[in-house]
């Protein structure tokens, strides 16, 4: 794992044991700190228990007295704007387990950080640029947002790079993480119930280059007003601007969306040293994260595609047009009250099937114009779309919604529709 040899003898209250709670919890006994940890469940608060011990306290940091502690430590999922930890530190910081890896980056071996952030294209990009640095023979870490907890991971011996996927969440618990290179790919409206409004969401994605130190590099996608104009305030930014013609820039990397992926990743590779050969090659045996327009089966002749990363209506666009005659199984936990963005494709949508807290709503847009049923529940939009589906057609989960209404995360949500695409067989 990783620690500091800076959290030797402080205090901190940790509140959140998921899986990047629970790892800040060992990476901080590890390093010789005192921790008061606290999670709702008590499941979750079981788990830690076998690091237990005098420096481990199990209670609510919301019902002790934190004067003393050095910092309180969130999961990206406590809402600060409303969560009584806000108030209830008082002046000691917040922060989440980003700011303690940045914290214990003079501890490790040199090496670089690759920072990744935008609503939309996160994991791609990151899994993408991991990908390819692999591939050439760097040694290599994937974090943040995606994949193990960083602080679970082992070091990186010197010359190797670590690459963070970061939310505005956890950018927002940072404050002293300075990427060597930084990505911004796109701004759209999103997580707004955790923001004033759509320009703090924004000034959040742009405090990952406040970050930086001088001579860092940063790198803007422009297809949108949000970023164009953080690059404004940024001579320095390497843009990254899509052509509506844009190529394919490997087998898994298809469409306008991937092909912005791509940009900023060749943009990373290409400031991280790597040759343009040994990045087209990591490129070309690049293969698609699970659950982003992941095929899961043929039955009867029509294709099942698993898109449940597709969280909000910019990212599932894309989906519905890069196929033709879907079947597009959509909603959930709404985190908007339209579905503007997804218009362009719904020409390619034979049937709509809604499913969630979103069904009645989003029903409710698309019956002016295309077929729409109210399912509910996944599995009977499963069933009802096999059904209606001909030989050729695409039955299509990309729900433009998030999971937290029926399902733990969007992973539950694509196992549980290739589960139901399993029983079909």
């Amino acid at each position: 794992m990783i620690v500091a040899t800076a959290w030797a003898g402080k205090r901190f209250a940790v509140l959140g044991l998921a899986r990047s709670g629970a790892a800040t919890v060992r990476a901080l006994l590890a390093g010789g700190a005192r921790v008061v940890a606290w999670d709702g469940d008590e499941a979750k608060r079981r788990q830690i228990l076998p690091a237990r011990g005098e420096d481990l306290i199990l209670a609510d940091p919301l019902s002790i007295d934190l004067t003393g502690f050095d910092g309180v430590i969130v999961s990206p999922g406590v809402p600060l704007n409303r969560h009584p930890i806000a108030q209830h530190a008082g002046d000691r910081p917040i922060i989440g387990d980003i700011e303690l890896f940045a914290q214990a980056r003079d501890d490790l071996p040199p090496h670089k950080v690759v920072g990744i952030t935008g609503t939309n294209g996160k994991s791609t990009t990151t899994a993408l640029i991991h990908h390819i640095l692999e591939q050439a023979g760097f040694p290599a870490r994937m974090g943040g947002n995606i994949g193990l907890p960083i602080l679970a991971q082992d070091p990186l011996p010197a010359g190797g790079v670590y690459v963070l996927e970061l939310s505005s969440y956890q950018i927002d618990l940072t404050t002293s993480l300075d990427c060597n290179v930084a990505v911004l790919l796109n701004i759209t409206p999103d997580h707004l119930d955790r923001y004033a409004g759509f320009d703090a969401y924004a000034a959040s994605k742009a405090r990952l280059f406040a970050m930086q130190s001088p001579g860092r590099v940063a790198i803007v996608g422009t297809g949108d007003a949000a970023s164009t104009a953080i690059a404004e305030t940024m001579p320095h930014a390497i843009r990254i601007a899509v052509s509506d013609n844009a190529p394919a820039y490997g087998p898994a990397l298809a469409g306008p969306h991937n092909a912005q992926n791509a940009l900023a990743a060749i943009a990373v590779c290409e400031a991280l040293g790597l040759s343009a050969d040994t990045i087209l090659a990591g490129l070309q045996s690049y293969r698609a994260l699970p659950h982003r327009m992941a095929h899961v089966a043929d039955v009867a002749g029509v294709a099942y595609v698993d898109d449940s990363k597709a969280t909000n209506p910019d990212s599932t666009a894309p989906a519905l047009n890069a196929f033709g005659r879907i079947h597009w199984i959509v909603g959930g936990l709404a985190k908007s009250d339209d579905l503007d963005a997804c218009r362009p494709g719904f020409g390619n949508v034979v049937h709509a099937y809604t499913i969630g807290t979103a069904a009645e709503r989003f029903a409710e847009l698309l019956k002016p114009d295309l077929p729409v049923t109210i399912a509910n529940t996944l599995d009977e939009a499963v069933k009802l779309a096999a059904t209606a589906a001909q030989p050729g057609d695409t039955v299509l989960l990309s729900p433009a919604c998030a999971s937290f209404d029926q399902y733990s995360d969007f992973e539950a949500r694509g196992r549980a529709f290739a589960a139901a695409v399993g029983a079909l067989k």
